[in-house]
């Protein structure tokens, strides 16, 4: 695809969203002349940037607690009145290990561990690809200023002197839009990775202490009164007497 096809592309894009077509005329202009400026190094980053905010897009609507309630009391409510549906991983988790508690498994902690195995792999997804794209979008820019100092530099052989000071401010100029956009990219994709990373640690704590509150705690402290265990000490205290 050509930068004019490409600015084609800007243009109709902008018009489905209600620019006037003067107005997205000029920006689908000023658009591909920024991205002819880059050199081959534009598209790569510009691909990195799509990829960059789908992860981060994706991992947004993943890492949703739902409720803002305490596990402990979280428990306690689902355990009488479980929620038709859920709003986040936590409220999930919830739900189902009080699901698997009810169940009378023998070893409880192994089957909360390989139940909450599908929350830890989508709390973990596109996050490795979020830091490489953050990692590689600004050295992917220092690729393209090197690339154009090495031009301007070997152009100036065929340069009259007066004209020097001017090429070689217009080539610097071409040479750094690569690093501006490559920052671009990086800056604001390492804040929203650092913003998600704690959100998602907050969720991973939560779990925890889901399995912990399930395996420690009586069976009686959250599921309903009809449902807890039979009274084992009954026989045996009969027997003693």
């Amino acid at each position: 695809m050509g930068y004019g096809a490409l600015a084609d592309l800007v243009q109709l894009l902008l018009e489905q969203v209600g620019v006037t077509e003067q107005g997205a005329e000029r920006i689908a202009g000023d658009f591909a002349g920024y991205f002819a400026a880059g050199g081959f190094v534009m598209p790569p980053l510009v691909l990195a940037a799509v990829l960059l905010w789908f992860a981060i897009g994706y991992r947004v609507a993943a890492l949703r607690m739902g409720t803002t309630r305490d596990v402990q009391d979280l428990l306690e409510r689902y355990a009488g009145h479980p929620p038709a549906r859920t709003r986040g991983i936590v409220d999930d988790a919830a739900v189902r290990g009080l699901a698997l508690a009810r169940e009378g498994h023998a070893h409880l902690r192994r089957w909360l561990d390989d139940e909450f195995m599908a929350y830890e792999a989508e709390l973990k997804k596109f996050s490795r690809l979020t830091v490489t794209l953050v990692e590689v979008a600004p050295i992917m820019g220092l690729l393209g200023t090197v690339v154009g100092m090495i031009e301007t530099f070997d152009s100036l052989r065929d340069m009259a002197l007066f004209t020097q000071s001017g090429g070689i401010a217009g080539g610097i100029s071409q040479a750094l839009f690569t690093t501006q956009m490559g920052l671009v990219v990086a800056i604001p994709g390492l804040i929203m990775h650092g913003l998600l990373r704690k959100k998602q640690q907050a969720i991973r704590m939560e779990l925890a202490r889901i399995k912990d509150l399930l395996c420690t705690e009586p069976a009686g402290f959250f599921l309903p009164r009809a449902e807890t265990a039979p009274d084992q000490t009954a026989p045996q205290r009969q027997a003693d007497g």
